[in-house]
């Protein structure tokens, strides 16, 4: 009878740590901990829903690719229930976000107000969340041009270059500048920068300090009309489904203040960077003059118009971003 009683204790026992390990959600994060986004948007994010949900739900973070490298495989991740939860950027898995990378476009949000944007018409974007849950979806600052060598001062400078691009839609506006794109995730940049793989990058000015860039790159070009790179975080469809409706909310509710906290990491963190390139000798920022831009600037406006031709319910969704 103690026997019985023993092993049904044990039993018990077992059902209450699985509980509590089911409780756990695993954020897969692609990036290094000491990168600016840990501090300022993931980590508050774990401590908002712990918070809320009185520790029945709690989060923990898997930095610098502790459950799987780099950020190209982060949707997959979620979705085979590897992780409960993942950040990443949609352009790196485009075909699946053609909705969500409209965002991205030249022209479409703007740096300071593109993620209260994206939020006040979120629903739109259902369709490419259809096997996961969207948690936070943020806008980034804009992607720069970051030049190995060669310093670009008009659009015929940027003829011949070879540019990594983190999505399809800057490919093409690569393309449409007359540089020759080449993918790559941001991890991968310095090295090919470095060792001339490439010879220029489009990415923010948080890749100055976050990737330390400063060291392979002499110039950064800006004043045109770019794209941005929007970051998502997603979650696990039934790990999702199997919260209570409280805990949800609870979820819903810290993804939409972890949006507006990557936004201002973002944004602080790239003006810190291009401040810092400037001051440092030997490193030039180079702002378009009107003219200049104004070429740029026709180009990317053929790029958006070409991309939201061809996807369908992007040019709805377009329009309604830009309304202020």
């Amino acid at each position: 009878m103690m026997r019985s009683a023993f092993k049904l204790a044990l039993f018990g026992l077992a059902l209450s740590s699985s509980a509590v390990f089911a409780d756990e959600l695993k954020f897969a994060n692609f990036m290094p901990p000491t990168h600016p986004y840990v501090p300022g948007a993931f980590e508050p994010f774990a401590k908002a829903v712990t918070d809320a949900t009185k520790g029945e739900v709690t989060v923990k973070l898997y930095n610098g690719g502790e459950l799987g490298a780099g950020p190209v495989e982060q949707y997959s991740r979620v979705v085979d229930g590897v992780a409960e939860l993942a950040v990443s950027l949609p352009g790196y898995t485009a075909s699946q976000f053609p909705l969500t990378l409209t965002a991205e476009l030249p022209g479409v949000l703007d740096e300071a107000t593109g993620t209260e944007n994206l939020w006040k018409h979120l629903s739109e974007f259902d369709h490419d969340y259809r096997r996961v849950q969207l948690v936070a979806l943020w806008s980034s600052a804009e992607n720069l041009l970051f030049s190995r060598e060669k310093p670009v001062r008009s659009l015929a400078d940027v003829k011949g270059m070879k540019i990594r691009v983190p999505s399809r839609n800057t490919g093409l506006l690569v393309e449409a500048w007359g540089g020759t794109p080449v993918s790559m995730p941001v991890s991968e940049i310095y090295n090919a920068m470095q060792t001339g793989v490439i010879d220029a990058a489009m990415i923010d000015g948080t890749g100055i300090n976050a990737f330390k860039l400063a060291e392979v790159a002499n110039s950064i070009t800006k004043g045109m009309k770019t794209t941005n790179s929007p970051f998502f975080i997603i979650m696990n469809r039934d790990a999702f489904d199997a919260l209570s409706p409280e805990q949800q909310e609870a979820v819903r509710t810290a993804g939409k203040q972890a949006s507006l906290d990557g936004q201002k990491v973002q944004l602080t963190v790239a003006e810190k960077g291009l401040a810092d390139f400037a001051a440092t000798s030997g490193k030039e920022v180079i702002t378009l003059d009107a003219a200049a831009a104004a070429e740029f600037d026709a180009a990317a406006e053929n790029v958006t118009q070409t991309v939201l031709a061809e996807t369908e319910g992007a040019q709805a969704i377009a329009d309604a971003l830009k309304v202020q």
